[in-house]
């Protein structure tokens, strides 16, 4: 039996169950339930590919080594975040309709990583888009639904480059099939290959915050509850990174416009880095820190079309399941920080500083693995002074957050920490330490080499140098607003009008957004039906 269609299925069943009144408590207090079977899934499937015919429609789904890594690490972060959600959210009314998005969405990211066909990806890609607005507007205020307006906003407009790439894509193929495997060639071979590489860089860039598409982090993930933050800095932006996996031609053939994305995503690691800095919300300083981080991924694949590394994709794949588990850690972190207080600050603040250090490869933390795991990609010549420059960034960013988490925890008021909220955070914690451990022979073919290197410590030494410098003059630093360019803008200018009147718009025309989900969750059912139907 091919396990693959069972990935997303407990998901959805309970979420067709929170529709009963009497099993809705139910279902919030099992939320952690849901994803176990894709993480169980994850190890056992990987290799495996399966082509289902319902009807006259044809659906490729497939699990190869980048999407089992990220399919498991997916589901554990939404397995230890349930466990959270429950604890922080309780099992209310509020919590219930929070249950109904983080199923929903939760079917469309774990789908994702295994679909393989135009259909199937961009169906579960525009789910797991558009069902998060759920997540950042749970608390329904003025903030959240801002948040939540342009967030559905930008996934619009990702959605209408993903379809528009695979149209063309499969237009310019001239074949009856829509696997993946089969129309992206047409990058390497048709004329118009640069531009759908584009519009296929925007939508998957737009989703993992890319600049200039990556506004909506900072202001969504401050407005979301701490899970929804873990999910969507951890999970969701990750459906991006696969996206990129999956169509861009990592066939062993240099391609010389992998220059264009290496260089995007150094410029987006170093913007993150910087704006990060002046920020004084410890969640606002992690999605920046998210923004540089998935800069340094979009950097790794591109070096790796430029210079034709077939192994590129399994190697970003690893160092994104780093930064998935380890950021899911730490917006976990916040959230038992601001309920404990000082109470739970040697719980939170030691493995809250490892983490943070391993973002800049200190060595022997799973980041410093997951930088080594890239060195083929990022290991020599510009790329490699870049690579330094971007850890050396990243450590100062997040022991900045480490010191404005500690200010937060003191202001807050004191509570015996949850093991509700606290069981969650240390699994991820040391998962993140301890995962990439197990896992990197396997996805090098080596044991690690080189972590305690001049190269490799020097600029996490630089990183603690200069933040402690920042420290000192950080309170007379102006903090840039999150959101940063859609800020930059004098006030009054008809660009910066004509978006605020959008935002606002579509924050009114959301405000019946229950009905459309309700809509987009039976039209993922019928979907996963014809799936059935064709086994």
């Amino acid at each position: 039996m091919n396990l693959l269609p069972l990935v997303p299925l407990l998901p959805l069943l309970m979420l067709l169950a929170l529709v009963l009144p009497g099993g809705r408590a139910r279902i919030v207090d099992a939320l952690w339930l849901a994803p176990l079977p894709a993480l169980l899934i994850a190890p056992l499937a990987m290799g495996t590919s399966l082509v289902l015919h319902p009807g006259d429609i044809k659906i490729t789904l497939l699990l190869d080594a980048p999407g089992a890594l990220l399919l498991g690490g997916a589901a554990l972060l939404w397995s230890a975040a349930g466990v959270f959600t429950r604890a922080q959210l309780g099992s209310g009314p509020p919590a219930q309709r929070f249950a109904a998005w983080w199923l929903l969405t939760q079917a469309g990211c774990l789908s994702v990583f295994i679909a393989g066909d135009l259909l199937s990806f961009y169906l579960a890609f525009a789910v797991v888009s558009l069902a998060a607005f759920g997540l950042v507007a749970h608390d329904g205020t003025p903030k959240a639904r801002r948040a939540g307006g342009l967030y559905l906003l930008l996934a619009v407009v990702g959605e209408i480059a993903l379809l528009l790439a695979f149209a063309l894509l499969h237009g310019r193929a001239g074949i009856e099939s829509v696997a993946i495997a089969d129309v992206a060639p047409v990058l390497r071979t048709t004329p118009g290959g640069v531009v759908i590489a584009l519009l296929l860089i925007l939508g998957f860039g737009l989703k993992m915050g890319l600049m200039p598409l990556h506004v909506w982090l900072p202001i969504a993930h401050p407005a979301a509850p701490a899970p929804g933050s873990a999910v969507l800095s951890g999970a969701i932006i990750k459906a991006g990174v696969i996206g990129l996996i999956r169509f861009l031609p990592f066939d062993g053939v240099p391609a010389p416009d992998g220059a264009l994305l290496a260089a995007l995503g150094f410029a987006t690691a170093y913007w993150g880095v910087a704006m990060g800095l002046t920020q004084r919300n410890p969640k606002t300083i992690l999605a920046y820190s998210s923004v540089s981080q998935m800069g340094v991924v979009a950097a790794t694949l591109g070096m790796g079309l430029l210079l034709g590394l077939e192994e590129t994709p399994l190697h970003a794949a690893f160092y994104a399941l780093h930064h998935m588990l380890a950021k899911g850690a730490l917006f976990l972190g916040v959230g038992l920080a601001l309920a404990s207080g000082p109470a739970g600050r040697v719980l939170v603040l030691p493995l809250a500083l490892l983490l943070a250090l391993g973002f800049g490869g200190l060595p022997p933390t799973g980041g410093a693995l997951a930088k080594a795991a890239v060195k083929p990609e990022l290991g020599a010549g510009l790329a490699a002074m870049a690579a330094m420059l971007s850890a050396f960034g990243s450590t100062a960013l997040m022991l900045h957050f480490v010191q404005r988490l500690r200010m937060a925890m003191g202001e807050a008021a004191q509570a015996t920490p949850h093991w509700g909220l606290a069981g969650p955070w240390l699994v991820l914690a040391l998962a993140a330490l301890v995962l990439p451990w197990a896992l990197y022979d396997v996805v090098t073919g080596k044991a690690p080499e080189g972590l305690w290197s001049i190269a490799t410590i020097a600029p996490v030494l630089a990183g603690v140098a200069f933040a402690l410098f920042w420290a000192r003059i950080f309170q007379r630093v102006p903090e840039v607003p999150a959101g940063d360019v859609l800020v930059f803008a004098e006030r009054g200018s008809p660009w910066r009008d004509a978006m605020a009147r959008a935002v606002v718009g579509l924050e009114y025309a959301t405000r019946p957004w229950p009905v459309a989900g309700i809509a987009l969750m039976l039209l993922i059912l019928a979907f996963y039906g014809l799936i059935g139907l064709g086994g």
